[in-house]
């Protein structure tokens, strides 16, 4: 029996009802959410809630027409909600559903004759419908049924879906097929969003605005920065023209509606330069002007892949450290890819997110806060718990040694390489072999299991023939052992389908909330790439502007690899790589044919390791 089954048959515990307005009355003529072992029941119909849609007037003319732009919002909600009965909203906002859709099973919304939804994507109006919240679908502005253009993380995505928060919360206007003035009067206006990749992504941006009524975000592997989702360090990571390329994918009009909107986008990102600029300012929700981290005021759950080579690890890490201590928070850090954790570990996920949702938004007296704020996942099948992430670390610094080992002590000598565009198995493989491409430096076999949670850097004292190179460092695990093949994508971001579905909430002929299952996807390997660091060197000053290095000058050049948890099993090495171009990472760089040489007096590697016992709780 599973986790959903048991959950309608919890016996004899006692019932809470929570009415969100009116004075109390006989659970007969008031309808009542359930309460029962600290969370909901699902004892409204799923078959007989009112689905309806709305147009909420965004502050923004993303397109230029000289009208603002209308968002789209489909909504369903428990038939008894209204005056008698006022429910929170659960708001999945998402440019994906015209192309390519939406979840990994790549999912589409169908409408009856009204222009009613009548298939949600995703499970989350089947499972929390019938537990008392009204689910809230959005077309993100420029895609689908809603008006403008997108922007790939521009002003306009951002607050087309703000706008649906003030509309929840009376602050703005929406308008039916008809053109009639609609108001929200069924819900409390509490309002919890929920998404993956640019989905998140768009949680992350309107919880910056700092929008009151926006309770908590559930952003699953999503960026924090547009910047970021296109270089690292001034070097590009992906094919130049991505910005326009990602926004002509998800709308599905035709490309001269919205050809000045990509004309300015294309100018803006400054593909040939890699540089930080206003544009990339404008979206960054850290410290942007639209969206900023220290204007959250939502709680926050995110999830993070640490192999994730789409939206890398950084994105939540260097967003996580910058929240306002006020924040509550909660966090998954796996070692998948680009994953939501519906398909990874679908019961327990499902299982915390209603804990966290009833919580939030129910304000349902659960011991969900009381929980450890962190689950960490450490391999196939382990997985642990924390007070936070990173764990209590202290830093240990490796050094290059001539020989070819990394220790402690500093050394003396040079090593050179070419900065060529190679991959990161070509790198790492056969570090005993000499290769023109890279340097590899590898520990002792490791006594004690070790293990690393946070951010390394790593500092460089180096000299270039030419005015810059693209500086790579790999930290690598060497040792043959089983692991989530979360590292390639190629390995199904960690996760491989298996045989059966799941049907999680309730159903109807049309939608049915049944999904495919998936488990780990794992591969035995010598070795394993744990992080890696990237770098323009021309961009070591400032992200905004080069400056390119005088030949055969020496450097010191101090940078941040990606975060990461991981844990070295005992006889394994560590290992430290340097090299040139990552050709895992970047479609737009070739590479630059300088030699790097290293002087190994002034090079190291930082690594924030636990104290202790490596197991958690």
């Amino acid at each position: 029996m599973s986790n959903f089954q048991r959950r309608a048959l919890l016996a004899t515990t006692a019932l809470a009802t929570v009415v969100a307005s009116a004075p109390a009355v006989s659970a007969a003529v008031t309808p009542a959410i359930e309460i029962s072992g600290g969370v909901t029941q699902p004892v409204f119909s799923y078959e007989d809630a009112i689905r309806e849609h709305v147009r909420v007037q965004s502050p923004a003319d993303s397109d230029g027409d000289g009208k603002k732009d209308l968002v789209r919002v489909d909504i369903i909600r428990p038939k008894e909600s209204g005056s008698g009965l006022k429910v929170p909203v659960i708001m999945h906002e998402s440019p994906y559903y015209d192309q390519p859709g939406a979840g990994f099973e790549l999912d589409h919304k169908t409408y009856d004759a009204d222009g009613n939804v009548t298939k949600f994507p995703l499970f989350y109006d089947n499972y929390f419908v019938p537990r008392g919240y009204a689910f809230v679908s959005v077309d993100m502005v420029g895609t689908r049924l809603s008006d403008g253009c997108p922007t790939t993380g521009g002003p306009s995505d951002v607050l087309g879906g703000k706008a649906v928060i003030d509309w929840l919360n009376g602050r703005a206007s929406a308008y039916d097929d008809n053109g009639n003035p609609v108001k929200a009067t069924w819900t409390t206006g509490r309002t919890g969003m929920i998404g993956h990749s640019y989905e998140g992504s768009l949680a992350i941006g309107v919880a910056g605005t700092g929008v009151r009524g926006l309770e908590t975000i559930v952003p699953l592997a999503a960026p924090s920065s547009w910047y970021d989702m296109w270089r690292a360090n001034g070097s590009l990571t992906d094919f130049k023209g991505g910005q326009e390329w990602l926004a002509k994918m998800v709308d599905e009009d035709p490309d001269e509606k919205c050809a000045a909107v990509h004309q300015r986008m294309n100018e803006g990102s400054d593909d040939d330069t890699g540089d930080y600029n206003a544009y990339w300012h404008e979206r960054d929700y850290r410290t942007g002007p639209i969206s900023n981290v220290r204007n959250v005021r939502a709680s926050v759950f995110p999830v993070v892949g640490m192999h994730d080579r789409n939206v890398m690890a950084d994105q939540f890490s260097q967003w996580w450290s910058k929240l306002p201590r006020r924040v509550e928070r909660k966090v998954w850090v796996t070692q998948y890819g680009h994953l939501d954790p519906f398909w990874a570990r679908r019961d327990v996920w499902v299982d915390t997110l209603h804990q966290w949702f009833d919580h939030e938004l129910m304000g349902v007296s659960n011991d969900i806060m009381r929980q450890p704020r962190a689950d960490v996942q450490l391999g196939p099948g382990r997985w642990i718990t924390q007070a936070d992430w990173p764990a209590p670390t202290r830093t240990t610094t490796l050094r290059p040694q001539r020989d070819g080992s990394l220790g402690r002590r500093p050394s003396t000598g040079t090593g050179s390489y070419l900065d060529t565009l190679r991959t990161e198995a070509a790198m790492a493989g056969n570090p005993d072999t000499a290769n023109p491409d890279r340097l590899a430096y590898l520990t002792s076999p490791l006594k004690d299991a070790m293990r690393l949670s946070g951010t390394p850097s790593v500092s460089l004292r180096l000299k270039l023939d030419k005015p810059t190179a693209n500086l790579g460092v790999l930290l690598v695990d060497y040792g043959t052992d089983t692991r989530i093949h979360g590292v390639d994508p190629a390995g199904g971001q960690g996760l491989m389908l298996v045989d059966g579905k799941d049907c999680v909430g309730k159903g109807t002929a049309d939608d049915d909330g049944c999904y495919l299952r998936a488990a780990d996807n794992r591969v035995t390997s010598g070795f394993q790439v744990v992080t890696r660091g990237i770098l323009d060197a021309q961009n070591h000053r400032s992200l905004s502007r080069r400056t390119p290095l005088t030949p055969g000058k020496l450097y010191k050049i101090t940078w941040r690899m990606l975060p990461q948890d991981y844990e070295f099993k005992a006889g394994h090495r560590l290992g430290l790589v340097l090299t040139g171009t990552n050709d895992d990472i970047t479609d737009a760089e070739p590479g630059t044919g300088a030699k790097v040489t290293v002087d190994l007096a002034g090079t190291s590697v930082s690594l924030p390791l636990v104290v202790g016992a490596s197991s958690g709780r």
